[in-house]
């Protein structure tokens, strides 16, 4: 029985535990794409929302009402295109 409650508990503590991984990410994509989108000299004062729609390839939303699509092409280059 000792067994089984340290068992569940380990468990509840590891699930309750995946939000706060999850929302650790989202800073240091949002970072990540605003420093992106910069070194292609476009303007982004801070990314409000993004959304990953496959593999290297996002929609950002900045502050300032700027939408871009990011996204590695064929060639293996990153492109940043203003919606």
């Amino acid at each position: 029985m000792n067994q089984h409650l340290t068992m569940l508990a380990l468990t509840a503590a590891a699930v309750a535990s995946i939000p706060v991984a999850l929302a650790a990410e989202d800073p240091s994509m949002a970072r990540d794409l605003k420093v992106t989108i910069a070194l292609q000299g476009k303007p982004c004062d801070q990314i409000v929302s993004s959304t990953r729609t496959a593999d290297s390839d996002y929609l950002a939303v900045c502050k300032d009402g700027n939408r871009y699509h990011v996204f590695v092409d064929t060639k293996g280059r990153v492109v940043v295109d203003k919606l």
